[in-house]
């Protein structure tokens, strides 16, 4: 296996990376002491044979220097397997969520019976929901977009979807709501001429938080543009006048795959490796 090697030094540290093809750390040296070590053990020969041979000549010559306003742009640790959130699915949060709380199938079976609403019946159904429109999204994998699922932020709160190709980056948001009826204005949303909900408001703020994330990593202009995506409606009424939020219903996300013009391949290449690192997004 052949492993691309980089050198990191931040806080203090001075390291050199062995990485695959695709970016993911599989192992590292330290270059002061010398230890080695390896990541995932299926290469761990390769790793010691390359890194031990750099060790001993010059490592300085693994990566060139980076001019000095590379180095004032923040730069995240290699990417571990541990911190790759490329491999979340759709609903990774909420599934953790069930998992946790529990709860045995009696208990689910006697709750229907008495029709008594619980937490965990909004976890399952908002968990329906992004498998559904996490399955639209990945199929825009063809027409040049990456989208990641499940991104955990710092207070407890993810980002459903996030989908970053030629057009932009879309922060997305799945509301499930089943045979209801949904009408979206500017601030607000109104679900079967219920009291009015923030979605829309709240949207916008989490892109506005996914942008900040971004280009502080990537040192240039990061649009991102908030989407809701309502799933199992009867019926989907948009009046809103500033358009600053894009509505859809699941199926049609595909509306998104030809949009392009706004990043460069390798902006997307730089934002997507960004994006599906966990510790951008420790702070955010």
């Amino acid at each position: 296996m052949e492993l691309r090697v980089t050198r990191w030094k931040r806080y203090g540290q001075d390291r050199l990376y062995a990485n695959l093809p695709d970016g993911t750390a599989v192992g590292w040296a330290d270059v002061r002491t010398g230890h080695i070590t390896v990541l995932v053990a299926e290469y761990r020969d390769d790793v010691v044979a390359v890194l031990t041979r750099l060790l001993r000549n010059d490592s300085e010559s693994v990566m060139p220097q980076r001019a000095p306003e590379a180095e004032a742009r923040p730069m995240l640790p290699p990417l571990t397997s541990a911190d790759d959130l490329s491999t979340n699915r759709p609903g990774e949060s909420l599934r953790d969520l069930l998992d946790k709380s529990g709860v045995g199938l009696i208990e689910r079976l006697v709750s229907q019976l008495l029709r008594r609403r619980t937490e965990w019946d909004s976890w399952r159904k908002g968990l329906a929901g992004e498998r559904r429109v996490g399955a639209e999204l990945n199929r825009l994998a063809s027409h040049g977009w990456r989208v990641l699922h499940s991104i955990p932020l710092a207070d407890k709160v993810d980002v459903d979807h996030l989908l970053v190709g030629p057009g932009g980056v879309f922060s997305i948001n799945t509301k499930h709501h089943h045979k209801k009826a949904v009408w979206v204005g500017d601030d607000s949303v109104k679900v079967n001429h219920g009291k009015p909900a923030p979605y829309a408001r709240k949207s916008r703020a989490e892109a506005k938080r996914v942008a900040r994330v971004l280009e502080h990593y990537c040192g240039f202009s990061v649009p991102v543009e908030p989407v809701l995506v309502f799933v199992g409606v009867t019926d989907l009424k948009v009046v809103a006048t500033q358009l600053s939020v894009r509505v859809y219903q699941e199926r049609q996300v595909a509306a998104l795959a030809p949009l392009s013009g706004v990043l460069t391949a390798e902006q997307v290449e730089r934002v997507y490796g960004v994006a599906r690192h966990r510790q951008a997004w420790s702070q955010a």
